[in-house]
């Protein structure tokens, strides 16, 4: 392969700290390439020395010399006197950008639903990141270099961009180095991956999860990473070969070692244990959505953001939320937490519930900007328990990533993704029962996500969680269920891949607006528009019928193998294994069965635009 640029004894030191320290590496013709670290460690800096946009202390960045770089940064770059069509294409004719297909695929993918003529200054910050990214991507670089670029990004934008970059060239040609915190989307795109870490960098091949079983082998033989880093590193290897619904391509690199180094990890939740503490905390009743309406605020009279749903949350239930933007899913976390009130409809809540909500932003921080980190956490409480064990103030704070030293910092000097962690930390010392968190992995690197997660796994009470985060969704919640921006609120048994199947089907038929904020007919299945065409009343009523008869089926299958599993797991204790090849058989049947209604569910969603 063809080297394209590289950097030789690159060092680069801030005050005291030494954040790179002679690093030698390169990129060839065919690398995709993701770069993971701890925030802070130099993953940034770095780009910025490969792309040439600053210069280092010492060493050199040399690149061949037809080779283009394009390059987005964190920050925003763009004029915001400009139009979006002025931003992305420049002065080019409309004829001469609109004849070539690879813009057309670009601008459909990023800013179909984004207003050509609309000042860039008059965007939100999602949109002014997706003009920013068009602008790139229909360039024709060598190399692409994307600092965070599922920033904003609901979960269709970002499974568009793994696509783009997939196909973009051939496999023997063209490199992009990416950094984000999506894991999901480093295994999707990435062969290799670069760890930022000590002023140095190692190199893994594969994308995230072929990187977390080398990791996990290199600090088990090497012995110098301490305890509590590899038993995280060990259990996010656990849940990886485990697997997930929506996640059952996993790399087979050394699967056997895999399978030594969790032989005695734990299961990442005990369910039945987790149920029975949160039953006890909780009482049965949690909280319960009875079909609810919500009028769009400002919006003409017809016009629903929610349209007759219907919720219920169990105690211990885990659920993810996922849909366009604009769709209302921060909007729900409200209604659940009683913050505004339906137009219509009953919001249900128990006795004893007790809900805390992670919201996006970090003003939460602010009446605390004067005090230590510690000190906000034992203003909170001085000792708590999270999974059945007891931890001091200090204790916790340092599982999720707060040094002695840093313990000690003021909340006005903490980094973006430090005030996310400790705004997360207060809320949990408050031991409510009901959590909710809106986008958490927001300025979250890959580390500490997996310290948050393993204090999630402990976490008894009822969590919802909204995130574009495939990887974090089908970590830490058991279910889904989807926002698709028509007012109404849908099951997930697919996961997050069925979400996206369904939007590709209402996209086709045209059935359900692109989201990104603008507001969309909430009519919901009873509007001519909302099913492809075609399909009469008669048929949608029947369809209407069909989803809620499967949706039951599912339900009491889930409790039919729930019971199977216990069974099979007592005969194979007693050492009876023909009736647990009996029982097995069952198994398999009742797995055909769920299979088969998950197919009938689909048809019946697309004859409803759904």
């Amino acid at each position: 392969m063809a080297h394209l640029l590289g950097g030789e004894n690159l060092t680069v030191s801030f005050a005291t700290r030494t954040v790179l320290d002679g690093v030698t590496l390169g990129l060839e013709d065919g690398d995709r390439i993701g770069m993971v670290g701890r925030n802070g460690d130099g993953k940034s800096t770095l780009m910025r020395l490969l792309a040439l946009r600053s210069t280092p202390d010492s060493g050199r960045v040399t690149k061949r010399g037809d080779v283009t770089v394009g390059y987005l940064d964190q920050g925003d770059v763009l004029d915001g006197d400009l139009t979006v069509g002025a931003a992305i294409v420049g002065d080019r004719a409309d004829h001469e950008w609109a004849a070539n297909a690879k813009i057309r695929e670009v601008m459909g993918g990023l800013v179909g639903d984004v207003d050509w003529h609309a000042n860039v200054h008059a965007l939100s910050g999602g949109q002014k990141r997706r003009v920013a990214l068009a602008k790139l991507l229909i360039e024709d670089h060598d190399v692409i270099m994307l600092d965070e670029p599922t920033n904003h990004l609901d979960v269709e934008g970002v499974a568009w961009l793994a696509r783009h970059l997939k196909t973009r060239w051939r496999a023997n040609q063209g490199a992009f180095l990416v950094v984000t915190h999506d894991r999901w989307f480093l295994d999707e795109v990435c062969n290799y991956t670069w760890e930022v870490h000590d002023a140095m960098v190692d190199m893994f091949d594969g994308g995230y999860a072929a990187y977390v079983l080398a990791r996990a082998e290199r600090d088990r033989m090497a012995a110098v990473v301490e305890g509590k880093r590899q038993q995280l590193v060990k259990k996010e290897l656990a849940w990886l070969r485990r697997g997930a619904p929506a996640r059952t391509a996993k790399p087979k690199f050394r699967i056997e070692a895999a399978n030594d180094l969790i032989a005695d990890v734990p299961d990442p939740r005990d369910s039945v244990a987790l149920s029975k503490m949160a039953t006890a905390r909780l009482g049965k009743d949690v909280l319960d959505l009875e079909n609810v309406t919500l009028d769009f605020e400002g919006g003409q009279s017809g016009q629903k953001l929610f349209d007759n749903i219907t919720l219920r949350l169990a105690p211990g239930e885990r659920l993810g939320l996922v849909g366009v933007n604009g769709a209302g899913k921060s909007t729900l976390l409200k209604l659940l937490n009683g913050e505004i009130q339906p137009t219509s409809g009953k919001v249900k809540r128990g006795k004893t519930v007790v809900t805390a909500v992670l919201t996006q932003d970090v003003k939460e921080l602010d009446d605390v900007s004067d005090l230590r980190v510690i000190e906000v956490i034992e203003r909170e409480k001085r000792s708590f328990s999270v999974g059945g064990k007891e931890f001091t103030a200090g204790q916790l704070v340092e599982q999720l990533g707060f040094t002695k030293e840093k313990q000690w910092t003021p909340v006005s000097d903490l980094s973006g993704g430090e005030r996310r962690r400790l705004q997360l930390l207060r809320l949990l010392v408050g031991e409510p029962n009901v959590l909710m968190l809106d986008e958490p992995t927001n300025d979250l690197d890959t580390d500490t996500l997996a310290a948050v997660e393993d204090v999630l796994d402990g976490w008894p009470g009822t969590l919802v969680v909204v995130s574009h985060d495939r990887y974090l969704l089908e970590r830490v919640t058991d279910n889904q269920m989807a926002l698709l921006g028509d007012g109404k609120l849908r099951g997930l048994p697919g996961g997050v891949d069925q979400y996206l199947e369904l939007r590709e089907a209402a996209l086709a038929s045209g059935a359900v607006g692109g989201g990104s904020g603008a507001p969309t007919s909430a009519s919901g299945s009873s509007s001519p528009a909302a099913a492809p065409s075609g399909a009469s009343e008669a048929e949608k009523r029947e369809a209407r019928k069909d989803l809620n008869r499967i949706d039951r089926q599912l339900g009491k299958i889930a409790q039919q193998e729930e019971k199977l599993h216990a069974q099979m797991a007592a005969k194979s204790e007693s050492g009876d294994f023909d009736a647990l090849g009996e029982l097995n058989t069952k198994l398999r049947e009742l797995l055909d069965e769920k299979e088969g209604l998950e197919l009938e569910w689909l048809e019946a969603a697309e004859i409803l635009g759904e």
